[in-house]
């Protein structure tokens, strides 16, 4: 199940998706707290970064200070496909928008500020919009 490689085919069908709730990143040094359920992990030497709903690092006490949004670029990207990552973060670079990338096997997420995660979705889709047509 390879994914696309074509850049303009992947701008013009990125279909982002806003997730519902609020995620925040946290570590920690051992197990995954019981009622925490990780959208994403990182496997790191200083620890194991968790992305996670925000209720629930709250509910288990983990320290956070970045609440996000979570978008999903709906295009099956292949892992070798070059530029996406690039040309997205320089879209919302542009808007002042931090940008934290995933990369899936199926599908790259992004994780922005919570508080303008609909302006990031609204500015890829014009990304994609103009990537269709040119």
């Amino acid at each position: 199940m390879s994914g696309e490689r074509d850049l303009r085919a992947l701008l013009s069908g990125m279909r982002p998706e806003l997730n519902p709730g609020r995620y925040v990143f946290t570590t920690v040094d051992g197990a995954i707290p019981p009622g925490v359920t990780p959208v994403v992990t990182v496997a790191e030497r200083e620890a194991l970064t968790l992305v996670v709903p925000l209720e629930e690092a709250e509910a288990a006490g983990l320290a956070h200070d970045y609440v996000a949004g979570w978008i999903t670029l709906r295009v099956h990207s292949a892992l070798e496909a070059v530029g996406l990552t690039a040309a997205v973060a320089q879209e919302l670079a542009t808007a002042g928008l931090s940008c934290n990338v995933v990369a899936g096997f199926h599908h790259d997420h992004l994780f922005v500020p919570y508080e303008r995660a609909e302006e990031a979705v609204a500015l890829l889709e014009d990304l994609a919009h103009r990537s269709a047509t040119t």
